[in-house]
């Protein structure tokens, strides 16, 4: 989960290195690290802490090498670190480097032989506690006179999950890299080339990119890019994707925090969602689902998976799909999934969540499904990820970047597409009616209006903020399909405040949480109009009952003596409130975590995209 970046040009190169580095600090933040060759000398630089810490540290020697003259090539390497093996330390912060110093290396992902590897460098000494820094000794032990025979002959010695970009002093006007179950993306520009882990590393200076696939490795040149895999002898035909993004879009424009700004990105992300796929009464996904209507009307059931958020988006979709196709819908945590011995029939429709497309479990049982010749669905948010490439059909959920740690606009972009696609098929199986297909139709049509009128004023969710940032721990309770937006709630106020907190079903609530209930405790529960709205008003009695305090989500016209605060809300189909509901919950979190001056984009121990096991 750490972040990388290469460059070859004729730029101030360190600008370019620490540019892509910031914008890659949602993968890692403890550590970071640059490199910068230059006639074959190698400058490195390496500190604890944020990007910032790193750069305005950087020794004035280094400044000598940033600006290209005569038209020579730069060539470097950057790194922001989130840690696995080995402590946030100089020592073990990114790039490594050999005996010689010949071969400096950033890596992300987990070499889980390395100890075993290790054992058998006898002759080097190493100064980290890393498996990177092993990594970089074996190509050493390699090197016959070829960087990228060194590079392809330690890449079979290793297990588990890499990417990472390598220069040289042998070869000092190239960058060399190697991928497998880690993201690496080649940025095509004017007389200049760079590799990263994520797009926007790379969106300041082009938006033309090559999507490395999984066992690639190659060199990238000024000139040249040549692309070889693992498992061929032929060179590699990787073709350039244009990502319609902006570096614009990764910027806070004006917001505090990039979450804050992706909490009112919402209701623009629900409407391109509809309107690129809904004609009329017809939803269209032209060639995102490439299944035929056979295919589809051949499904009796469908298998979600996910993990942290996206596990919440798929508990959700179980409510909607079953109620909708009549059909079972089994979720599971990938995590899980990988790991244990699934029944999996042929009739089976395998749905896989990942923002990033990018997500190690979650690729890891894509895969596992696949060699059962299940029918597999992607629903991400970057065009060219690993998800969005292998899965057969792969719905893309348009939210742009997402920056912030906390996922909140890609949560409802995941939903808005599942929605429509659920209604699609229900369509499709004739199964639903007319009149009930159009008045959710038209609910969703709604959706980013209602989500607009809460962001519209939102004095009284900050006021709630004040009065409860410095509790200890919070229950979120609910029912029904708003069920995994108290889990969801629970997870943003626990990733960004660092305040306990647990979401539960109400039902549940007699069969364990109720001990810890008590006059400290804010019970936040949602209580918007619905079938089992009763249901939910008995438990916020029971609540109520043992002194604590009660945040509501309601909607206009709901009273309750037990209730003491209430965000009110817009009403809306139950089968579609999810989508509201879950916004003031992000509110209320990103306003408590605020309060308290937590780092709201970086949470501590926190990556955005979790690419290693």
């Amino acid at each position: 989960m750490c972040g990388i970046i290469g460059y070859i040009g004729r730029r101030n190169i360190v600008e370019v290195l620490i540019s892509g580095l910031k914008s890659l600090e949602y993968r890692g933040y403890d550590s970071s690290g640059i490199a910068v060759l230059k006639n074959k000398k190698i400058l490195r630089h390496r500190t604890v802490g944020k990007v910032v810490q790193m750069e305005s540290t950087i020794p004035a020697e280094f400044h000598h090498f940033v600006v290209s003259k005569n038209e020579e090539n730069l060539v470097g390497i950057a790194h922001t670190r989130w840690a696995t093996h080995g402590k946030p330390s100089e020592e073990n912060a990114h790039p490594h480097t050999d005996c010689k110093q010949k071969f400096v290396i950033v890596h992300n992902g987990i070499i889980e032989n390395f100890i075993e590897i290790k054992n058998k460098l006898t002759k080097h000494k190493f100064s980290s506690e890393t498996d990177t820094e092993v990594l970089v000794h074996l190509i050493e032990e390699k090197y016959k006179g070829s960087v990228l025979d060194a590079v392809k002959e330690a890449i079979k010695l290793v297990h588990g999950s890499f990417a990472f970009v390598l220069i040289s002093t042998y070869e000092p006007d190239k960058l060399f890299f190697a991928r497998k179950d880690s993201p690496l993306i080649i940025g095509l520009g004017e007389n200049e080339k760079f590799i990263a882990s994520d797009v926007t590393a790379m969106l300041k200076y082009t938006n033309k990119f090559i999507f490395l696939e999984n066992d690639d490795y190659g060199i990238v040149t000024i000139d040249d890019i040549k692309v070889y895999n693992t498992k061929t002898t032929a060179l590699q035909n990787r073709n350039v994707a244009v990502v319609n993004w902006t570096a614009q879009m990764a910027e806070k424009a004006g917001f505090k925090h990039f979450m804050l700004k992706e909490i009112y990105e919402q209701p623009q992300v629900l409407r391109e969602n509809i309107t690129a796929r809904v004609f009329g009464e017809d939803i269209v996904f032209n060639d995102e689902v490439k299944f035929s209507s056979a295919q589809l009307k051949k499904i009796k059931k469908i298998l979600i998976i996910g993990c942290g958020t996206s596990y919440h988006a798929a508990l959700v979709i179980k409510y909607l799909y079953e109620q909708i196709l009549k059909i079972p819908v089994e979720v599971d945590i990938a995590s899980e999934f990988r790991y244990r011995e699934p029944v999996l029939s042929k009739d089976t429709l395998a749905i896989f969540i990942s923002q990033s497309g990018e997500t190690a479990d979650t690729l890891a049982s894509l895969r596992m499904v696949k060699e059962n010749k299940i029918l597999t669905l992607g629903v991400c948010n970057v065009i060219g990820s690993s998800l969005y490439r292998e899965a057969d059909s792969t719905i893309y959920i348009r939210c742009g970047p997402e920056i912030g740690v906390a996922s909140t606009k890609a949560f409802t972009g995941q939903l808005i597409c599942l929605y429509l696609f659920g209604l699609y098929l229900a369509k499709l199986k004739s199964i639903l009616s007319e009149q009930r297909y159009q008045e959710l139709l038209n609910s969703l049509y709604k959706v980013p209006s209602y989500i607009e009128h809460i962001l519209a004023d939102t004095s009284y969710i900050k006021q709630l903020a004040e009065m409860f940032y410095m509790k200890k721990d919070f229950l979120y309770l609910a029912r029904g399909i708003n069920y995994p937006i108290a889990l969801e709630g629970a997870l943003k106020l626990k990733e960004i405040s660092y305040i306990h907190a647990e979401g539960y079903p109400a039902g549940e609530m007699k069969h364990g949480p109720i001990a810890l209930i008590d006059k400290d405790m804010p019970v936040v529960i949602i209580a918007t109009k619905g079938s089992l709205l009763q249901k939910v008003f008995s438990n916020l009695e029971e609540v109520k009952s043992r002194d604590a305090k009660v945040i509501a989500l309601t909607n206009y016209g709901i009273e309750s003596k037990s209730i003491d605060y209430k965000i009110v809300l817009p009403e809306t189909d139950e089968i579609i409130s999810p989508i509201l509901n879950v916004v003031p919950l992000q509110l209320l979190a990103y306003y408590i975590a605020d309060r308290l001056g937590c780092e709201i984009d970086q949470p501590r121990n926190l990556a955005k995209s979790v690419t290693v096991e």
